[in-house]
């Protein structure tokens, strides 16, 4: 190490008490984080691209200062479900200071990562509080019905109103208007829950049918319409 002339003939004084820095809570403990093995918790992210035309929602489950878990979420591009893949393999193992200087391939992933780092180091996790914490498989309990992403996906204009295209129940096959022609309900599919039983050897048609819900007053529609063609 070396010291400019100045210091170097500085007279040394010497320090007082140094208590250390402040404890952060830590899966129900309180804890003085002073190295990356020091750090643990589960908690989620939002980040998004320069751009802006996509976003990614990341969930970390971190033990030790390592990612034992990850979840990326993306929505909006097409490129960033890929890097998603490619990122889900990068995070897993590092520890949280290698994984925020990792290339996560998207810039949304990478913001993600770093708005993580901040909540993780700072002690603001969701099981800040929780003895032990959350068990690895946690961030699988985001997921809906087949283990699919919940997303609402909805689409307005002024001139032709408003088309549900996905809802947190499934995809969307119809929207029922009153007389006013106003949305009081809508019919939907549960895609994950359908494609699951077609998995385990569910006859696809038999499956759609049984997957088939409403919600609101649908049944009292005075029309149907189709969201993605009418």
């Amino acid at each position: 190490m070396q010291f400019s002339h100045e210091v170097e003939e500085m007279i040394c004084v010497a320090k007082g008490p140094n208590h250390g820095p402040a404890p952060i809570p830590e899966e129900g403990k309180w804890v003085q984080a002073k190295e990356i093995k020091d750090i643990s918790g589960l908690t989620h992210g939002v980040g998004w691209c320069a751009p802006q035309q996509g976003a990614c929602k990341l969930t970390l489950n971190v033990k030790d200062g390592v990612i034992e878990e990850a979840l990326i979420e993306t929505i909006g591009c097409s490129g960033m479900t890929h890097s998603a893949a490619m990122a889900a393999e990068a995070l897993t193992g590092k520890t949280i200071l290698e994984a925020l200087n990792t290339d996560l391939v998207c810039d949304a992933i990478n913001t993600a990562m770093r708005e993580l780092f901040l909540q993780i180091v700072y002690g603001r996790t969701q099981s800040a509080f929780s003895e032990n914490g959350l068990p690895i498989g946690a961030g699988l309990e985001d997921l809906g019905k087949g283990l699919r992403s919940q997303i609402g996906t909805m689409y307005a204009t002024s001139a032709k109103g408003v088309r549900y295209l996905e809802m947190a129940e499934g995809y969307v096959l119809a929207i029922g208007l009153d007389e006013n022609g106003e949305v009081i309900g809508y019919k939907f599919v549960r895609l994950g829950s359908m494609l699951e039983a077609i998995r385990k050897g569910a006859d696809p048609k038999e499956a759609f049918e049984k997957n088939v819900g409403t919600y609101g007053r649908f049944d009292e529609a005075a029309q149907v319409i189709d969201p993605r063609a009418k």
